[in-house]
């Protein structure tokens, strides 16, 4: 397994994770492959030789948050492997958390998000028409389109799940977004046993604050599937208690969807759920079920309990702590 740690908390979150797989009953060779903004720059690229060589070895990476600079500087590394890699999918399950307080103690939220991962505005065309007037083009194709509905519907149909909502705008961007849908009803028709369902954009948004339970898998184009994928995480305690995958044909790299929170590197007081229900994918992805569950369980023992918590989900827990509890209930 390829392991990028990451910068700011992501090395402190990645060996507590690590620990923690570790103690689910499956015996993994980690190779890591350090990742962060001054390896960057000294490689003078974002996708340095030696990550893309372990990453072509294994095929399969754990990966902790790499900061990103805004407005300038270097591009995403999250967008760069998804290219690079052809990691089309971007699975994120929102699931509420046992003990885990928010603002809705009084339903059980349980959707999977998947946001179609390499076009769309993130293709990254923009120029300068003229000084201080800017074009983005935003790009839509039906092999894209058609192959992150295929994957959301096998997902469901996989996993028991009952329907699928496609988030769109085409009432507005009648042609790209038009595609995108077309591409998804005729996917659609496929399963039949599966219900599908369309809403706009901004109604979607507001029906997933209003009546969250209700969402079941969540299908949308790259710019709509990142903004509302963190709207969800909202929903349920955060970006710090939510996993996320970037998954393609031939590689999967399972990595945590929060920053890397500069500010506590360092303090020992980061919270590894994320990246560590983001292995709990991972160990299901490499057909290790039991471990993944096992690992699962335990994250949910440890919130239920609300004893050994890190501070940002109301705990005084150091990191490792919390890794320690995670590991105390899986022997």
């Amino acid at each position: 397994m390829t392991l990028i740690p990451g910068d700011g908390i992501g090395p402190e979150v990645a060996d507590a994770t690590v620990r923690a797989v570790d103690a689910a009953g499956v015996s993994i060779q980690w190779e890591r492959a350090d990742l962060n903004a001054e390896i960057i720059a000294k490689a003078g690229e974002v996708l340095p030789k030696h990550v893309l060589d372990s990453l072509g070895r294994t095929h399969v990476g754990l990966k902790g948050p790499v900061g990103t600079p805004i407005g300038s500087g270097f591009p995403s590394v999250n967008v760069a492997l998804r290219k690079r890699l052809d990691l089309y999918a971007n699975v994120r399950p929102v699931r509420s958390l046992p003990g885990l307080k928010t603002r809705f103690d009084d339903v059980r939220i349980d959707m999977v998000i998947f946001r179609e991962n390499t076009e769309d505005l993130y293709s990254g065309l923009e120029h300068e028409v003229v000084k201080d007037v800017v074009t983005s083009l935003k790009v839509i194709t039906r092999v894209a389109s058609v192959r992150i509905a295929e994957y959301a519907f096998r997902f469901a149909q996989k996993t028991g799940r009952k329907k699928v909502t496609a988030i769109h705008k085409a009432n507005i961007m009648k042609l790209a977004d038009g595609l995108f849908l077309r591409c998804c009803r005729e996917v659609a028709q496929s399963f039949p046993d599966i219900e599908y369902k369309e809403l706009i954009v901004d109604n979607a948004s507001m029906q997933l604050v209003i009546r969250p339970e209700t969402f079941d898998i969540l299908l949308l184009p790259n710019l709509y599937g990142d903004i509302v994928s963190d709207l969800a995480a909202g929903l349920v305690g955060g970006l710090g208690v939510v996993p996320g995958a970037n998954m393609g044909d031939h590689d999967a790299v399972f990595e945590a969807v929060h920053g890397s929170a500069p500010d506590l590197a360092g303090k020992g007081i980061a919270n590894p759920t994320a990246l560590m229900l983001s292995a709990v994918m991972m160990l299901e992805h490499l057909g290790e079920p039991a471990a993944g569950k096992r690992l699962r369980e335990a994250i949910e023992q440890v919130y239920a309990a609300q004893e050994h918590l890190p501070p940002d989900v109301g705990g005084s827990a150091s990191t490792r702590e919390f890794a320690d509890a995670v590991i105390s209930k899986m022997k």
